[in-house]
C-alpha cells in the first residue's frame, strides 16, 4: 500500500504540474500572440495551419488529460500491476516522456508564434522542432528511472517445462511456427503507401522539400512490416528465427548455445510492451500475449518469443540439446 500510494501520489502531482503549465504559459502570452495561432508547420519549416487561442490551449491540454491522467486512471483502478516493476516502469516513462514532450511542443509552438502580427508570419521552427522529440525520450527515461524502485511481484507462472520428444537414432525432426500482427502489418503498410504517395509527389511536382518526409515515413513503414511478423525454425543446427514478409533479417542460435527450453505464458505488460523487448541476452519479440517460447542460454541469458505451439517447440529444443551433450561426452 505505501508504495502505491507513493506512485499514484507523485504521478498525480506530475500530472497537476504538466497540465497547470500547459494553462498557466499560453495565458501569461496570449497578449503576444496571434489570433488565430500557427499551429501546424509544413516540411520546408513555414506555418501552414492554424488554430484559434482557445482551441489551441484546449487542443494541447486535452491531449495531455486523455494520456496523462489516463494512465493515473489505470493505475489508480489496478493496484496489482504496480507490484510489477516492469508495469510501473511502462507508467513512469509513458507519464514523464508524453508531459515533457507536450511542455516542448508547447515551449516551440508559443516561441514561434511570439509577436507574430499574424499566423502565417509565425517563426519557422527548424531545429527546434527537435525539443519536443528530446522532451519524449529524456521525459520516458527520468519517468522509468523514478518507477523503478521498490518491489517486483512477479505473476505466477507454470513450471518450466523439459519435456522432451522421443526420436530414434538417426531420425530427424524439424519444428516450424510462426505469428503474425495483422495490426502492425497494417500499420506499417498504410506508413509505407503514404511515404510512397509523398515521393511521388516530390518527384513529378519537382517538391524537394517532400523527399526528407517521404524518406523517413518509408523506413519507418518499412521497420513495421519487417517486424510485424517472426518465423521460427527448430533443427538439428539450431534455432533460426526469422522477420517480415521476406524472412528478413535472420538469426541463428547454435544448439551449442542452449542450455534448455520452456514455455511461459508472457504478455505485454510483463515485458514493457509489444514489440522487441530487452537488450540482448534477455529480450523477447512481443507480437501477441499469451504462450511463448523461452530459450535460456548457456551464458545465463534468455530469448522468449510469442509463437504459436511453442510447448512442442521447446520438447524439440531439448531433446537436441540433450543430445548434443550426449555426443560432447561420448568423445
Amino acid at each position: 500500500m505505501g508504495l502505491r500510494v507513493r506512485f499514484l501520489s507523485t504521478a498525480a502531482a506530475w500530472f497537476a504540474l504538466v497540465a497547470a503549465a500547459l494553462v498557466v504559459a499560453p495565458l501569461m502570452f496570449r497578449e503576444r500572440l496571434p489570433n488565430p495561432m500557427a499551429m501546424h508547420w509544413g516540411p520546408s519549416g513555414a506555418p501552414d495551419r492554424s488554430m484559434s487561442f482557445t482551441a489551441a490551449l484546449l487542443f494541447v491540454v486535452g491531449m495531455w488529460v486523455l494520456i496523462g491522467g489516463g494512465a493515473c486512471v489505470v493505475a489508480l483502478v489496478n493496484a496489482a500491476m504496480l507490484r510489477r516493476r516492469t508495469s510501473r516502469v511502462a507508467l513512469g516513462a509513458l507519464l514523464g516522456g508524453t508531459g515533457l514532450f507536450f511542455l516542448g511542443l508547447q515551449a516551440v509552438t508559443l516561441a514561434a508564434n511570439l509577436d507574430a502580427p499574424d499566423w502565417r508570419q509565425a517563426g519557422h521552427l527548424g531545429w527546434t522542432a527537435l525539443l519536443a522529440v528530446v522532451g519524449l525520450v529524456l521525459g520516458g527515461w527520468l519517468g522509468a528511472l523514478a518507477a523503478r524502485p521498490g518491489p517486483d511481484d512477479q505473476p505466477e507462472r507454470a513450471a518450466a517445462t523439459s519435456r522432451r520428444f522421443p526420436l530414434r537414432p538417426g531420425q530427424r525432426a524439424v519444428w516450424v511456427s510462426s505469428v503474425r500482427s495483422g495490426l502492425l502489418a497494417v500499420t506499417g503498410g498504410s506508413v509505407l503507401a503514404l511515404g510512397a504517395g509523398l515521393a511521388v509527389v516530390a518527384l513529378v511536382g519537382g517538391d524537394g522539400t517532400l523527399w526528407t518526409p517521404a524518406v523517413i515515413t518509408l523506413l519507418v513503414g518499412l521497420v513495421a512490416v519487417t517486424f510485424s511478423s517472426v518465423r521460427v525454425q527448430i533443427t538439428e543446427e539450431g534455432v533460426a528465427l526469422s522477420y517480415g514478409p521476406f524472412r528478413l533479417p535472420r538469426r541463428h542460435i547454435p544448439v551449442a548455445r542452449v542450455e534448455r527450453a520452456w514455455t511461459e505464458e508472457l504478455f505485454p505488460s510483463d515485458v514493457g510492451g509489444w514489440g522487441i523487448r530487452g537488450l540482448p541476452g534477455a529480450a523477447t519479440v512481443m507480437l501477441r500475449g499469451g504462450e511463448c517460447l523461452v530459450i535460456g542460454y548457456v551464458s545465463g541469458g534468455r530469448l522468449a518469443v510469442s509463437i504459436d505451439d511453442a510447448e512442442n517447440g521447446a520438447a524439440l529444443l531439448n531433446t537436441l540439446v540433450a543430445s548434443t551433450s550426449t555426443a560432447a561426452g561420448t568423445r
